[in-house]
């Protein structure tokens, strides 16, 4: 049975029991070593019969690493982990571990661009079909199962327009059938979401979001069964190699630290914004999975216990010219692509069309050129208000 953790325990001693070993240091050194020696051969075969227990290679197992991978496993309540250069790499290791020519795979509709690009682009190559469908009803799922399907790719919430899925009855459906389930969890985090609890088999993160939470890592988890992470192991983490560095596992195990506290202040600032946007003549509408007018709002309330600080909002507004007027007015949001980090940031969709494009030829049943994600970070709530403000008074 796997042991039991309370939360402080987890971001501030596990993994990092044995001071003795590093002389007392409260902060866990880093480990900046590719290779480590063996004393004889026999315990240097015995490193080559479990890399993913032993420190033989970094690309492999790491000290530091290994702090952070005990930590992030028992935030998701799941027996074991691995981390990845990045949310990305993280994510197409668990797609890639389990399919072969001739599986199919269904992923949500609308998933994060990178995973889009896998499940369309990359596995086509090598033979591999797909659907994305909405998933926000499990029928939509089941019908799209084929006697082919291996893998469900769900993103609960995903990044800009905030879809969940059941993720129980997912679960349900694709035990019952022998299909592997993988959830991006960024969104919610392991704090608000406890998707291995729900039964999904496989969880990603993109730990350079809210997990490290001060925009100078990039970084993925994958967490899972011991016997699933050991499969990924032995399989694309091994062969492809995307490891993750352990100076950024430093960073990660000092960004732990402090996610309860952050993710508190994030969520109080943003029900602010949204209650700003919300009233504002010049917002046509604002998405937000925490927020009661939401379509989705009874089921987040049922499978999530707190909210995060990503939002989005459309303007009123013709073209992407007025856009770019509201988004170069802003004086205390960062424009990036990214999102999860101490600052508020935001994201325009406008930026990845022509100037002038008319909003009325693009809107689609997809994402709307005229919406605008914000990530909210640590600055006091008024300001930010103000800062929007000012910026639609520019629209």
């Amino acid at each position: 049975m796997m042991q039991q953790y309370d939360l402080s325990y987890i971001l501030n001693h596990l993994g990092e029991e044995d001071r003795a070993r590093h002389r007392g240091a409260v902060a866990p050194p880093v480990y900046q070593s590719a290779i480590f020696a063996f004393d004889s051969v026999a315990a240097m075969r015995a490193g080559f019969n479990d890399e993913l227990d032993t420190t033989l290679y970094t690309r492999g197992n790491n000290p530091t690493v290994e702090i952070l991978r005990r930590k992030l496993a028992a935030l998701e309540g799941a027996e074991d982990a691995l981390l990845f250069g990045s949310g990305a790499a993280a994510i197409a290791a668990g797609v890639l571990a389990g399919l072969r020519a001739g599986d199919h795979v269904v992923c949500v509709q609308k998933p994060y661009s990178w995973t889009r690009s896998l499940v369309r682009d990359f596995l086509s190559r090598f033979g591999v079909s797909h659907c994305f469908v909405d998933a926000r009803e499990v029928a939509a799922i089941e019908a799209a199962l084929t006697p082919q399907t291996r893998l469900i790719v769900l993103e609960s919430p995903n990044t800009l327009t905030y879809e969940q899925q059941d993720l129980a009855a997912v679960a349900r459906l694709a035990r019952a059938r022998g299909i592997r389930t993988l959830l991006d969890n960024s969104y919610a985090t392991p704090l608000h979401q406890s998707a291995i609890a729900l039964g999904i088999d496989l969880v990603a993160h993109s730990a350079t979001k809210y997990l490290n939470g001060h925009s100078d890592v990039v970084a993925g988890v994958l967490c899972g069964s011991k016997a699933l992470i050991r499969e990924i192991f032995s399989g694309p983490y091994m062969t492809l190699g995307a490891m993750l560095s352990p100076h950024d596992a430093w960073l990660l195990i000092r960004g732990l630290r402090t996610l309860p506290i952050r993710l508190r202040q994030i969520a109080a600032t943003t029900q602010a914004v949204v209650a700003f946007l919300s009233q504002h003549p010049k917002v046509e509408q604002v998405w937000y999975p925490h927020d009661p007018a939401d379509p989705q709002f009874a089921l987040s309330q049922r499978q999530t216990t707190g909210a995060s600080g990503l939002l989005s909002f459309t303007i009123r507004c013709d073209s992407t010219r007025a856009i770019e007027r509201f988004c170069d007015a802003l004086r205390r949001f960062l424009m990036t692509v990214s999102w999860g980090g101490y600052e508020s940031l935001l994201f325009p969709v406008a930026a990845v069309y022509p100037p002038d494009t008319k909003v009325t030829e693009t809107r689609t049943g997809t994402v709307p050129v005229n919406l605008v994600r914000l990530s909210i970070g640590l600055e006091e709530a008024d300001v930010l208000v103000a800062d929007l403000a000012q910026a639609l008074d520019r629209v």
